[in-house]
């Protein structure tokens, strides 16, 4: 009988198998004893700041690429109302797939579009918002926004959102309110059709817009119970552990940054974000256009959401990273690379 692993076992082992699957070669060093003596052996880069695992996932055969995520805004499709109202439209297939997360770990995700998270969907407040679901997996999903609408528009059990296989739904509502938002399948059992993959950030800018800056970023915080026992096993933002840690997110000194920042992670019940050498202003959920404070580290729960904004005033290579150690060493971390 194969022994259960916990992911804090993990974390000082060096080797786990999950689904039959040996990914003994998961980790550097994944032959030696797993004993609690035994220290995780990770290869370490950008001035020794964090563990991180050997190679990277196959983008290409996976389907999406987080640095392409980071920028990846779904504007929809554009036309103008007889009132003269904006109306958005998108397509929307829910469909299974399997995600390479960390190398050698391929899990089997349910997805939005064939990624995770989900398309990032943009919109002006006051626009009119057309989402066209089709299920083309083998489970019943929806659409769940954050924000005003209809109730026959929740996506939730009960209401006409919530579609069998093979089935497709039109969900219809003004965006309201602006700020940052979120949307994820409702589906019973929710905790599996989250985990699992099936979630997505759901921006609404004000009518008048924000104040510019040089780069915006979406990060969808979460993670993956790979040996589906309640408890996750790695952890990301954009899906893939340690992504940005290997393939730093570039910026220049003095540049304005403003981040997207999305926690939809299932299983813990706290997540956080903290910003190295540098302090941010936050604006949670980003339903004004006054931050609330100015920090370098946050908290979210599930669902919680946030606007930070920074620049830095030195270059260098700066962490950034869940201030949680378990999240941190198996893959919540990541890097900017902050040139002259």
């Amino acid at each position: 009988m194969q022994k259960h692993i916990t992911r804090r076992e993990f974390l000082k082992a060096g080797g786990l198998t999950i689904l039959g699957t040996a990914a003994t070669a998961l980790f550097a060093n994944s032959e030696a004893k797993s004993t609690s003596e035994q220290p995780l052996q990770m290869d370490h880069d950008h001035n020794d700041s964090m563990a991180m695992t050997v190679g990277e996932v196959d983008h290409a055969q996976n389907g999406f690429n987080p640095s392409d995520t980071l920028t990846d805004f779904d504007y929809g499709k554009v036309s103008t109302l007889e009132d003269g109202r904006t109306l958005r439209e998108f397509d929307v297939y829910a469909i299974n797939r399997d995600v390479e997360v960390v190398p050698g770990i391929v899990y089997p995700a349910w997805t939005y579009n064939g990624r995770i998270p989900g398309p990032t969907i943009r919109c002006s407040e006051g626009d009119l918002v057309r989402i066209h679901l089709r299920n083309g997996s083998s489970h019943p999903h929806s659409m769940h926004f954050h924000g005003v609408h209809p109730a026959q528009m929740d996506g939730v059990p009960g209401t006409p959102g919530v579609i069998e296989p093979g089935e497709s739904f039109t969900y219809e509502f003004d965006a309201e309110p602006f700020g940052l938002h979120l949307y994820h399948c409702h589906a019973f059992p929710l905790a599996r059709h989250i985990a699992k993959g099936l979630y997505g950030a759901f921006i609404v800018d004000p009518k008048e817009g924000r104040p510019p800056v040089d780069h915006e970023f979406v990060m969808v915080m979460s993670g993956f119970d790979v040996d589906f026992d309640d408890g996750n096993d790695f952890y990301a933002v954009n899906a893939i552990p340690f992504h940005y840690q290997q393939n730093p997110i570039q910026i220049r000194v003095g540049e304005k940054v403003r981040i997207y920042l999305v926690n939809i992670l299932e299983f813990d019940l706290i997540n956080s974000f903290h910003l190295h050498a540098n302090f941010f202003h936050y604006y949670p959920t980003g339903t004004s256009l006054t931050a609330s404070e100015f920090t370098d580290t946050i908290m979210q729960t599930q669902a919680q959401r946030g606007i930070l904004e920074f620049s830095y005033k030195y270059p260098g290579n700066y962490m950034f990273h869940a201030h949680n150690t378990e999240f941190a060493e198996l893959g919540w971390t990541g890097n900017f690379e902050v040139v002259p």
